[in-house]
């Protein structure tokens, strides 16, 4: 068997080709101006991901409702789009490709994850209880109507479209992390009774029913994927076995590549931390091997493959070229995503496919608030939580600076990070045109 390596083209499904085996996985940018609208600091962003080797740059959370919201500064395709909006993603789309690489547009519904601050009542797949984080940032959701979820549907539809139109090379739908189609999967948030709840095959339906949507809007040679959990991480949520069958449905109704991940705000496994609950672990999961420790959706990813033959691709962890390869050609991997390192170093693709970089900076390693018991193993289970998104806040602040065409920074008070990080988050809230 001819051995794969990270700069070996992958032709998918539809016909179209990455021209290497990495990805930037989706990141929340948080850039747009504050009528929702693609910026320059997109496409200064993506073109440095761009012209550091890319096969695939996935874009962060664009909305299709501006009424839900994951943060204040999304891109948002809600109706028609203005000349000026469409000439913004229009000059985004050819920034993501300008090193010869693809840019997937990932559209998204923040579903009962839109804020407080943008959604004073945000929609679920039914009215149960407010996201369980601290601060009170979360309101209590209401459950969509029929009607609603159709024009759920019809909205990735279109925005699919325009993302066509204005030049991204493909899609990702994004049905994991706890946002509106991974609700409507795990079945401690869909409680319905209808066509929507209940068995599996019709949690599913909404996932299902928009990608077929999608197809229609985009065309049987436009890429088209999917980001799905692996496990919710939550005892009685969405699981690996519930996980495989979803990713056989997805390959039977033509998605090109479905992304491995897994957790949500409450259980924030796709951060390699644990939330304020205990980590439900899924017994139906395989050992980890040394190299998915590193890679820590890996496992589950291998038991994935075993029932499809759909390209899959694998995101969190990924640290060092030996585990990127051996997945790969062990694993039955076919893309490796890769998030983190790329908000500090943009030029590691580039670098791993030539041989010349063996490992990459786990920058989080080394990130906390303070020693002891205000880190990141804090027995405090609320100072641990506050850790990992003051992680998360150092690598989005380096985003921005990429965004303003600034150097990155490799060390960063955190506390500080943080706190900027959330003070502009709330500036954006308040700037939101509505």
């Amino acid at each position: 068997m001819t051995k794969i390596n990270l700069g070996d083209p992958l032709t998918l499904p539809c016909g179209a080709t990455l021209p290497n085996r990495l990805c930037k996985s989706a990141m929340t940018e948080g850039l747009a101006d504050d009528h929702n609208r693609a910026t320059d600091k997109h496409a200064r962003l993506y073109e440095a991901w761009a012209e550091g080797g890319l096969g695939l740059s996935v874009t962060g959370n664009v909305m299709v409702d501006k009424r839900y919201l994951e943060r204040a500064a999304n891109i948002v395709i809600d109706g028609e789009q203005s000349d000026e909006q469409m000439h913004g993603l229009s000059k985004m789309a050819e920034a993501g490709r300008s090193g010869g690489g693809h840019i997937w547009m990932q559209i998204s519904h923040a579903g009962r994850q839109s804020p407080k601050a943008i959604a004073t009542e945000p929609v679920a797949p039914s009215a149960i209880g407010e996201v369980a984080l601290p601060g009170g940032l979360f309101a209590k959701p209401r459950a969509l109507t029929t009607d609603e979820i159709k024009d759920v549907i019809a909205r990735f539809a279109h925005t699919a479209s325009v993302a066509k139109t204005a030049g991204f090379t493909g899609v990702q739908v994004h049905s994991a992390h706890g946002y509106l189609l991974s609700e409507f999967l795990n079945p401690l948030i869909n409680q319905r009774e209808d066509e929507w709840g209940g068995s599996l095959e019709n949690r599913a339906r909404l996932l299902l029913e928009i990608i077929a949507a999608v197809r229609a809007a985009v065309g049987s040679d436009y890429p088209i994927g999917v980001k799905l959990n692996s496990s919710d991480f939550q005892k009685g949520g969405f699981a690996l076995d519930e996980c495989i069958s979803v990713v056989g449905m997805l390959e039977q109704a033509g998605v090109d590549l479905v992304e491995i991940s897994g957790g949500n705000y409450e259980q924030p496994a796709l951060l390699g931390i644990e939330g304020l609950e205990p980590v439900y672990k899924d017994e139906t999961a395989v050992k980890a091997s040394t190299r998915a420790r590193e890679a820590y959706f890996l496992n589950y990813a291998t038991a994935i493959r075993k029932n499809c033959n759909i390209p899959l691709m694998v995101t969190g962890g990924f640290r060092s070229r030996e585990a990127m390869l051996a997945a790969l050609n062990e694993d039955d991997i076919q893309v490796i995503g890769l998030a983190r390192p790329l908000c500090v170093d943009t030029d590691l693709p580039e670098r791993l496919i030539e041989g010349s970089l063996d490992r990459l900076t786990s920058w989080e390693d080394s990130l906390a608030l303070g020693p002891g018991i205000f880190g990141p193993e804090s027995s405090n289970p609320t100072l641990r939580a506050m850790n990992g998104f003051a992680n998360m806040a150092f690598f989005y602040r380096n985003i921005l600076r990429l965004g303003e065409g600034r150097p990155t920074k490799h060390r960063m008070n955190m506390l500080f990070a943080f706190l900027a990080h959330h003070m502009q988050d709330g500036k954006d809230a308040k700037n939101l045109k509505r």
